[in-house]
């Protein structure tokens, strides 16, 4: 599918293939820059193209190409609601570059994957987004998302995971 949000400037969004996995890999880190999370970013390119074009993928991604540069990508993967009895499309992380913003790449990103959620019979659609991060939060709910403040994310990861999981914790 091709957007132009200039007749000079033409967008298109496809599908990520290997060869955009460097590209993403260097969003994905100045993404974390942004969020001022550098310091947990562990992904390299291989794990990444493992994640993604890997024997058993575990996510897929889009990304948005302007004049033939990719400035913009999407993650996503599918999750499923015991409410719903149906899965969702869960986005990871959409990330557009700075230089690019304000030209509604990250709007027409977000609509590609609502035509896939509704293409795919997902239930939802859904991410997250930092309590701080107001800007973003703003504009999810321009786009009609609901921001769930009565919900909290919870992560267990690396030891105590490993702690988790032995059984030696709780």
């Amino acid at each position: 599918m091709i957007f132009s949000t200039a007749a000079v400037t033409p967008f298109a969004i496809r599908p990520a293939n290997p060869a955009d996995v460097a590209h993403i890999h260097a969003m994905i880190v100045e993404l974390a820059v942004f969020e001022k999370l550098e310091h947990l970013v562990i992904a390299t390119e291989a794990l990444l193209h493992e994640g993604l074009f890997g024997q058993h993928p575990s996510c897929e991604a889009i990304v948005g190409v302007e004049a033939g540069e990719v400035v913009t990508f999407a993650l996503f993967f599918h999750n499923f609601s015991t409410f719903l009895t149906r899965k969702g499309l869960y986005l990871e992380d959409l990330y557009v570059k700075q230089a690019q913003r304000g030209k509604g790449f990250g709007r027409q990103m977000l609509v590609k994957l609502a035509q896939l959620a509704l293409e795919r019979g997902c239930g939802r659609f859904e991410w997250s987004v930092l309590d701080w991060n107001e800007p973003a939060i703003q504009f999810y709910k321009g786009v009609g998302a609901d921001v769930m403040p009565e919900w909290r994310i919870c992560r267990v990861a690396g030891d105590a995971l490993t702690e988790l999981a032995s059984g030696k914790r709780g």
